[in-house]
């Protein structure tokens, strides 16, 4: 095929007639020609010349240039594409390195083989530009819910249409043992929109907690208008459901509202989702009280919470036991998902008889060192004393409150706590120094012999080994291993030695061994105070 008058303008015709069936730029296709017709060119003329092509875009004219770039002796590598300075003086006036120097050349016929390559490379242009168009057009809506059609089946994936494109819905995405066919509607929660080398992929998911959070949003106004707010979402797909939601009018019930008029809304909701149950519960700012609302049907007895090890401890009624657990745990695995806490549940009876376990521990504790009857003892266990140092340090009118302890009773209490207290920590010391703890370690203030002897049971024996420990290793804490939550025990935990305290005796022994400037930790606590300050004067001024 030649360039010639005859089908100029036929070349921008196919190109706004690709164009508005592909739904992309006339300008894009127009481009595509232009890099198909330079390599055609290319072939023609040689590989490594510098063809160019420019289709005037009213009047569909091609114009062929070959461009030669100016460049040092040196450096000229390809004379194809390059010239020297002296060679451009004979087409130039004043060349200078970095000009460049374009002619035209006539235009090349395409041959069968030239005008199938073309074809390839306009293809791909218009590939790549309708793939840039679907993806602009669904990576803002992750996160909402889409209609679309049925096309087919892949491997238990199945393939939607979308309008502009073609979705994914994967099997592991589908509720239960959900079937579609070819023309079957579908409503999805878009979940992922990623950009990859065979077009955009577009991720659908009926299972995603956020799913049915957007559900409500359709069929609950309130919470359409931000006037109901779902804070929470849990999800056993196809089976179970907890969603927690609160209300900024006083005058909406955030429950009712979810439910409906003789349960419409929340019925529609379970229907999209395969008669999932759904379990609608008042958020509350109080974990434990939160806690009790997730954990319905069951009644909860009593809640401990242990804030700094996201756990939290429920005690039920006997009969109320498996109620709280739910089919296959079901019912405390949703409430912990909704809590984002770990539920440890045991009945009344269990925490009595552990309860009961601790106060014979403490009070064989207090007859052991303290060489008293076991009546005395449990006086002791019963008025809160867990340990020795509450007996040996605590004022001595907290030890006269107890029926029968006068004042020379306490006292000789007393002395007996702290002369069992040194001799426990002279044997500590005792074995610190048999396994090798240098004196740098036993003289650091902040750490008691027992203290030092953990450590060296642990191998750290001087003050550089102690400084290069972390917070975390001496205090302890948690570390999420598989979606589940590990305990990491510390080597100063059981002495309730907390992570600030830790991080405090870590960076006093960087100083004391120099590798930390004091005056930069007092600098970097200043502006650390002044943020604090900062944001204190903000919050008075809303508060204002």
């Amino acid at each position: 095929m030649a360039i010639t008058s005859a089908n100029q303008l036929e070349l921008l015709q196919t190109a706004e007639a690709v164009a508005r069936e592909k739904m992309i730029d006339p300008g894009l296709v127009v481009e595509a020609m232009e890099e198909s017709l330079a390599r055609a060119a290319k072939s023609r003329y040689g590989a490594e010349m510098d063809i160019r092509v420019s289709i005037d875009r009213r009047t569909g004219k091609a114009t062929f240039t070959r461009v030669r770039t100016v460049v040092e002796d040196e450096e000229l590598e390809n004379y194809q594409a390059e010239l020297t300075v002296e060679q451009a003086k004979q087409y130039m006036a004043d060349p200078q390195v970095g000009d460049v120097y374009s002619e035209e050349v006539p235009p090349v016929e395409l041959g069968r083989i030239a005008a199938q390559s073309a074809k390839q490379v306009i293809l791909q242009k218009v590939r790549e530009a309708e793939r840039d168009r679907q993806y602009d057009e669904f990576k803002d809506r992750a996160g909402t819910i889409i209609n679309g059609v049925v096309k087919r089946e892949e491997y238990g994936n199945v393939i939607v249409d979308v309008g502009r494109g073609e979705a994914i819905l994967r099997r592991n995405e589908k509720i239960g043992r959900e079937s579609y066919r070819p023309g079957d509607r579908i409503r999805c929660y878009i979940k992922d929109v990623r950009r990859e080398t065979r077009g955009p992929q577009i991720f659908l998911s009926r299972t995603d907690p956020q799913f049915m959070a957007e559900l409500f949003k359709m069929e609950v106004p309130e919470i359409y208008d931000g006037i109901i707010e779902i804070k929470a979402v849990a999800r056993d797909p196809g089976s179970r459901a907890k969603i927690a939601v609160i209300s900024y009018d006083s005058g909406i019930d955030p429950v009712g509202a979810c439910v409906g008029m003789r349960g419409s809304r929340v019925q529609a909701v379970v229907n999209e989702l395969q008669g999932e149950k759904i379990d609608i519960i008042p958020w509350n700012e109080d974990v434990p009280t939160f806690l009790v609302n997730a954990l319905q049907p069951a009644e909860v007895s009593k809640v401990v919470l242990d804030e700094e090890a996201e756990r939290i401890e429920v005690v039920v009624p006997d009969e109320q036991l498996s109620l709280a657990i739910g089919r296959r745990g079901q019912n405390v695995r949703l409430a912990s998902q909704l809590t984002a806490l770990d539920i440890d549940i045991m009945t009344e009876e269990e925490e009595s008889k552990r309860r009961q376990a601790e106060f014979e521990e403490r009070t064989k504790l207090f007859m052991d060192t303290l060489d008293l009857d076991e009546f005395f003892a449990q006086l002791l266990v019963s008025e809160g004393f867990t340990n020795l140092e509450e007996v040996a340090y605590v004022e001595i009118d907290e030890l006269l409150v107890i029926d029968g302890v006068d004042e020379d009773t306490a006292n000789e209490l007393q002395a007996r706590a702290r002369d069992v207290l040194e001799e426990q920590a002279r044997k500590a010391l005792e074995h610190a120094r048999e396994l090798g703890v240098d004196d740098s370690l036993v003289n650091f203030e902040g750490l008691t012999p027992q203290m030092v002897e953990a450590l060296a049971e642990d191998g750290i024996k001087t003050l550089e080994d102690f400084a290069t420990c972390a917070d975390w290793e001496l205090a302890g804490g948690w570390t999420t291993v598989d979606g589940q939550r590990v305990k990491d025990d510390g080597l100063l935990e059981k002495f309730e030695v907390d992570l600030e305290e830790a991080q405090n005796l870590v960076m006093t022994a960087r100083v004391l061994l120099g590798w930390v400037d004091p005056t930069e930790l007092e600098a970097e606590s200043e502006e650390g105070d002044e943020d604090l300050a900062d944001d204190d004067g903000e919050t008075e001024e809303q508060e204002a």
